[in-house]
């Protein structure tokens, strides 16, 4: 059981960590194409974001530095979390949580118009990675303090046993 959670981890975070080597590959000097497509994504989400709060964009704020926060997320989040670690799946989960609302816009749209309707559907997936991240959390959590807890015990019966005679 313990391999087929290793190739499912691996198969998850494989997804991030070629993702995060596709960028940071192509990044260069001005982020590549990735922080070319990124910025216009990034300029919706913060107007709609300054227009709700009243929050004002930082003056020297690069789209090169998010683009290297996000592959540093992928890459990390993505190691740790085929190593088994509860990190790396909540720094995945942190990424989903910052990159989904800026790569997709579907909180500009009324419910009612075609266009939520058409928009809305590619965020699915995106849910899928968050609700996946954060359930092999939970199991992965229960299934240690289970492991642990009957390693414990048999360790005190096998004590008892010597015990005795």
């Amino acid at each position: 059981m313990a391999f087929i959670s290793f190739v499912g981890r691996l198969l998850f975070a494989s997804v991030f960590l070629l993702s995060a080597w596709q960028e940071f590959s192509e990044f260069g000097v001005d982020g590549g194409p990735a922080a070319k497509s990124l910025r216009p994504k990034f300029d919706i989400f913060w107007n709609h974001l300054s227009t709700h709060t009243g929050l004002k964009e930082p003056k020297q704020f690069e789209i090169q530095h998010l683009l290297a926060a996000t592959i540093a997320l992928k890459g990390i989040g993505g190691l740790l979390f085929i190593l088994g670690s509860s990190l790396g799946a909540y720094l995945l989960l942190l990424h989903q949580a910052i990159a989904t609302p800026i790569l997709y816009d579907f909180y500009n749209y009324d419910p009612e118009k075609t266009e939520f309707n058409q928009t809305f559907p590619q965020v699915y997936p995106e849910f899928g990675i968050l609700w996946g991240s954060a359930v092999f959390h939970k199991h992965e959590g229960v299934d240690t303090k289970e492991a642990t807890q009957k390693k414990s015990s048999q360790s005190k019966n096998y004590m008892r046993i010597e015990e005795e005679p």
